[in-house]
Order: structure tokens, then C-alpha cells, then sequence
């Protein structure tokens, strides 16, 4: 992931080293995880919108909606 090699190349010019079993550094991967498990619903989200967007336009509202 390029945020992820970006963020060792900054630790790498400040001098530092991040550790792996840091209680930190876990907790980031964790939210990161979730971060993305969390976009993902998201897109998958829109797209089902988008998809009863186009069908209401094709074959109009459906007759459980009325």
C-alpha cells in the first residue's frame, strides 16, 4: 500500500524505527483494517443506490413501492 511505504520511508528519514509488536503500531493496522473494510461496504453501498436508481429510471417505480 503506498501510504504504508510512504509512512516507512518518513520513519526511515527521521530516524526511526517502528516496531512491530508495539502496542501502537497494532492498534494503527487494526483501524487501518477496518478502515478499509469500511470503504469497501461503502462502495459496495453507492453501487447497489446506483444500480436502483437505473432500474426505477427503466421500468419506473415497482408495486411494492406504492
Amino acid at each position: 500500500m503506498d501510504v504504508e511505504r510512504w509512512r516507512e520511508e518518513m520513519m526511515k528519514v527521521l530516524g526511526k524505527k517502528a516496531k512491530k509488536g508495539d502496542p501502537k503500531e497494532r492498534r494503527i493496522r487494526e483501524l487501518e483494517g477496518e478502515l478499509r473494510r469500511k470503504e469497501k461496504a461503502l462502495a459496495e453501498t453507492a453501487a447497489l443506490l446506483v444500480l436502483k436508481k437505473k432500474a426505477r429510471e427503466i421500468w419506473g417505480e415497482s408495486e411494492e413501492g406504492k
